[in-house]
């Protein structure tokens, strides 16, 4: 199972934005498609309201809430959490769910370091397979941070690596059919136990810096086929 989580704001109280689900449409059915026929479901989550609004985490908690769902309808199935924005965030935070084998955060957003909060928690990756990906000219969701975040990840599981996307923005669109092959890539390989591609293993066992910061190279998808 794949659990799709759209973007969202910091602060809002407003519904979900349909633009943000919107957005999240070609992720979801490009997996879809790719594990249609070894059994992969793949589902876009609905927010209950569009902000993460503090400590309520409430993007988080839906996150969570699909997955309890997923367990109640479908039974003990391995599930991945693919967020973008706001959603990879939320794919973060959620991991620690039992059922959560893999998140895949791409161009996540993190909060600026506060001396007053708590720096985001990493303890619940453990045990999990993860990838991030990020566009370095991302002007929404600072690139920096992921990285940061990933290094910190590293140090208590292995199974963590991050893709830098060279030259693309926030919505990663530049190299989207690159973006897309990654994705497919790592979801199918975590939830069914494939083989990595080359550029996956290789990032998941190269030491930090290198496997934080692995470029997606052009042509990935063609190597793929090939």
């Amino acid at each position: 199972m794949v659990l799709v989580l759209p973007s969202g704001e910091p602060v809002s109280h407003r519904r979900p934005s349909p633009v943000a689900f919107a957005r999240v449409l070609p992720l979801a059915r490009a997996l879809a498609r790719s594990g249609a026929a070894e059994g992969v479901v793949v589902h876009a989550v609905h927010y209950g309201r569009r902000g993460w609004n503090g400590t309520d985490a409430q993007l988080a908690a839906d996150a969570e809430w699909a997955a309890e769902e997923v367990v109640r309808r479908y039974g003990d199935v391995p599930i991945c959490l693919a967020g973008h924005g706001m959603g990879g965030r939320a794919a973060l935070h959620a991991a620690g769910h039992s059922a959560v084998n893999s998140v895949l955060a791409m161009a996540p957003w993190l909060p600026e370091r506060d001396r007053a909060v708590e720096p985001e928690p990493v303890r619940q990756l453990a045990g999990r397979h993860v990838l991030i990906m990020h566009g370095t000219n991302d002007r929404r969701s600072d690139p920096e941070l992921s990285y940061r975040l990933a290094a910190r990840a590293k140090k208590i599981n292995r199974d963590v690596c991050r893709f830098e996307v060279h030259s693309d923005g926030h919505a990663l669109r530049q190299h989207h059919t690159e973006v897309l092959a990654l994705a497919r890539d790592f979801v199918l390989g975590a939830l069914l136990s494939r083989a990595y591609s080359r550029p996956v293993a290789d990032a998941l066992a190269a030491p930090p810096p290198l496997g934080l910061r692995m470029p997606l190279a052009a042509g990935f998808r063609k190597s793929l086929r090939g």
